[in-house]
């Protein structure tokens, strides 16, 4: 299995976190985590579905995947391979005028939000590509092309910055009072520019945060109230939201 990480070229690096290119020879079935920015995917050999209910349905060989505040299953084909695109926070917009709250919780078609000839093709060159660093250069080009001039929304940017500094545990009123702006123009600029209310991306923020710390020697007491969460039976309802599994059950895997 690969899972290789790029760094975007030097203009896309304020929008694009890195680039991956991901492939295994193995069909298998795996859980995504909520993260906190958007991602397209662009396959080049194989074939994703996603599981939901029991059900599998197959997904476009380009697509993009909106903020979730809750695990997705994926299963992938033998010998697939992608190249993903993990955008900034904010990233996604400067790319687009589509709303990035619209596509909360949905795997959707690429060519929903652009263009079917340009897609195709990307998808053409990257079947002819032999290189890592020409599947990269590819994708790039197509994102440079549609990287659009709009200045970014310092509030929203101070927002986020806010609330990974408090670990995703700050509440909407306190980040109204910092910003000085009132809660209805807040979340709805917020939820078009960053793709979900303040309140789930502060979760997601929140959650991820506990991920990163957790300690298989704490006790779930413990994690909850350091995490700030009301009580722990609120504690692992909201784990399991985000991971399919208990947080005792989770933490036998560290």
């Amino acid at each position: 299995m690969k899972f290789d990480k790029y760094s975007p070229t030097e203009k896309l690096r304020p929008y694009i976190k890195y680039f991956v290119v991901s492939e295994n020879q193995l069909e298998s079935e795996y859980k995504v985590f909520p993260s906190s920015g958007l991602v397209i995917g662009f396959q080049y050999s194989g074939q994703l579905t996603v599981m939901k209910d029991q059900h599998e349905r197959t997904l476009s060989a380009a697509g993009i995947t909106g903020i979730s505040d809750r695990y997705k299953v994926f299963k992938n084909s033998a010998n697939i391979g992608t190249i993903l695109v993990f955008f900034t926070e904010t990233g996604f917009t400067h790319f687009t005028s589509h709303p990035a709250n619209e596509l909360f919780n949905l795997s959707v078609s690429l060519e929903d939000i652009f263009d079917r000839s340009s897609i195709g093709e990307v998808e053409e060159k990257l079947v002819l590509a032999k290189t890592d660093s020409q599947k990269i250069n590819t994708v790039e080009r197509f994102l440079l092309s549609r990287l659009k001039d709009k200045r970014s929304d310092n509030l929203i940017a101070e927002a986020i910055k806010l609330i990974y500094q408090s670990r995703g545990t700050i509440r909407i009123q306190e980040l109204l009072d910092k910003l000085f702006i009132s809660q209805s123009p807040f979340e709805k600029r917020f939820r078009k520019v960053v793709g979900a209310s303040p309140k789930k991306f502060a979760s997601i923020i929140r959650f991820n945060a506990l991920l990163a710390d957790l300690n298989p020697t704490k006790s779930l007491s413990e994690i909850c109230y350091e995490n700030n969460f009301f009580d722990l039976a609120h504690f692992i309802k909201s784990f399991k939201q985000f991971t399919g599994d208990t947080p005792e059950n989770f933490k036998r895997f560290l």
